[in-house]
């Protein structure tokens, strides 16, 4: 047994498990269908300088483990530089002992570094900084070769409506063999909690498309000819973060009235913003089904809790936690609303509170069409629930009650090129536990049925449920 604590078996506790993932899982490639990769520097293959830029840039995680290990701010986001943000980086590694950070800065020094004879702490520190620095500068460790290392086929990144998408467009230009989609994330076309950042984002869609949007139809218009826009260049799914469902009753006029107190800056009250954001949401739903795309909802974060942090630092910056919203019935009446009609497309549901596991576990049986194998998914374990346990709990609240199977499977959800490792900790999560339950008996021992399931869950499912092109 190799005895390095990243070895070959590393969470492979049984030899059912061990040969599910050598035998199935390893090899899978990795279609990546939600990630926020920055495009431009796909476009540009860029280089990072040292192991800093590449991993400790924007990674709320990583920060949010710091500030609770006592280091200051200027380490985090500061003006510190990056060396002396590394070092304390590594200094607080040790500190993470059972927080997934510790396992996923390990496999991320294995893979693609080949470092797996050292730990990282504050006498290694500096040894491993300079050997991946070393290596980040060589040819070998271009994004796009990253990339091609962890066996990519496709990534989906997310754009804002009013991203020009000139960054995929060189991607194409330019050959790449590993498909660079965009999922469109129209979050800011319903957030009317700020009318003067709506309206300037109302305004910048006018000038885009070239439409006079006075009225909220005209709004529509503009909204669809972007999704037109991201259509023609690849785009086949939205995703939406929402803090809860959204399916307040509404008519035509009260929303047109609404949007109207929206143009002229009048504050509209709480109720009449979730009318507001109700119809934006049926609307997008409709938009979503017309196109033949596949819809997300990311549902349950509170967001920018820490007012002072905010003002400091902006959004994205590692203050936002789980938040604690009523979604069952809002979901079911929203998702009824377009299966009534006939327009309810390709759905998947995440949720950030592990209390609602069952819940969207079961509303996808309610949904399901007979016809699309999997149609609605329950998405992967997200944002804080993308660890060991958090995984655990959605695949068996997925198998108990819906089909594993079909199962769409893991994705990053990250802006680092080093996140691929959690494709390959999610598959050692999935073999062990089913390896582990065919070792008691509850399962049969049949490599060819299990492997199979394996292999679908890693890669086969996701490339046949969405209709974006990949080698």
């Amino acid at each position: 047994m190799n005895t390095r604590y990243m070895h070959e078996d590393f969470l492979l506790l049984n030899d059912t498990a061990r040969r599910l993932y050598h035998d199935h899982a390893a090899a899978m490639p990795i279609y990546d269908y939600h990630c926020h990769l920055p495009a431009k520097q796909i476009a540009e293959n860029k280089q990072f300088d040292n192991l800093t830029q590449i991993w400790l840039y924007g990674d709320h995680y990583k920060w949010r483990a710091m500030r609770t290990n006592g280091v200051p701010e200027k380490y985090c986001t500061g003006e510190a530089g990056d060396w002396e943000k590394f070092e304390k980086w590594a200094q607080t590694v040790p500190a993470c002992l059972r927080n997934p950070l510790y396992h996923w800065t390990h496999l991320e020094l294995k893979k693609p570094f080949g470092i797996t004879d050292r730990l990282l702490n504050a006498q290694t520190a500096k040894s491993i900084y300079d050997d991946c620095s070393a290596m980040l500068t060589t040819e070998p460790f271009c994004v796009r070769n990253i990339m091609r290392q962890w066996n990519v086929k496709l990534v989906c990144t997310t754009e804002d409506p009013l991203d020009t998408l000139e960054h995929h467009k060189a991607i194409r230009d330019s050959g790449f063999e590993i498909a660079v989609h965009t999922a469109w994330r129209p979050d800011k076309a319903m957030a009317v909690e700020n009318l003067e950042a709506l309206n300037r984002w109302i305004d910048a869609l006018s000038e885009l498309t070239g439409c006079e949007i006075n009225r909220f139809d005209d709004y529509i218009e503009a909204l669809r000819k972007r999704q037109d826009y991201f259509h023609q260049n690849g785009c086949r799914l939205s995703d939406h973060g929402l803090d809860k469902p959204y399916a307040t009753d509404y008519t035509a006029e009260q929303i047109r009235t609404l949007f109207s107190k929206i143009r002229s800056a009048r504050t509209l009250t709480p109720g009449e913003q979730e009318q507001f954001k109700s119809a934006m949401l049926y609307e997008f739903g409709l938009m979503n089904f017309e196109k033949g795309w596949v819809q997300q909802f990311h549902i349950g974060a509170l967001r920018n809790n820490n007012s002072r942090m905010f003002a400091q630092l902006g959004p994205d910056t590692g203050f936002d936690s789980i938040g604690d919203f009523e979604i069952a019935q809002p979901l079911a009446r929203f998702l009824d609303r377009l299966d009534a009609q006939g327009k309810l497309a390709k759905t998947i549901l995440y949720n950030l509170n592990p209390k609602d596991n069952e819940v969207l576990a079961t509303m996808l049986g309610n949904f399901q069409d007979g016809q699309t194998p999997g149609k609605l998914q329950f998405g992967s374990a997200w944002w804080f629930l993308d660890q060991m346990d958090g995984m655990i709990k959605q695949l068996n609240a997925l198998s108990n009650l819906s089909l594993l199977s079909r199962f769409v499977g893991m994705l990053t959800d990250s802006r680092s090129f080093l996140s691929y490792s959690r494709h390959e900790y999610f598959r050692r999560i999935l073999c062990n536990l089913l390896g582990e339950e065919v070792q008691k008996g509850w399962w049969p021992s049949d490599m060819t049925l299990l492997g199979q399931m394996v292999e679908d869950i890693c890669y086969n499912n996701a490339r046949a449920y969405f209709e974006m092109t990949c080698p």
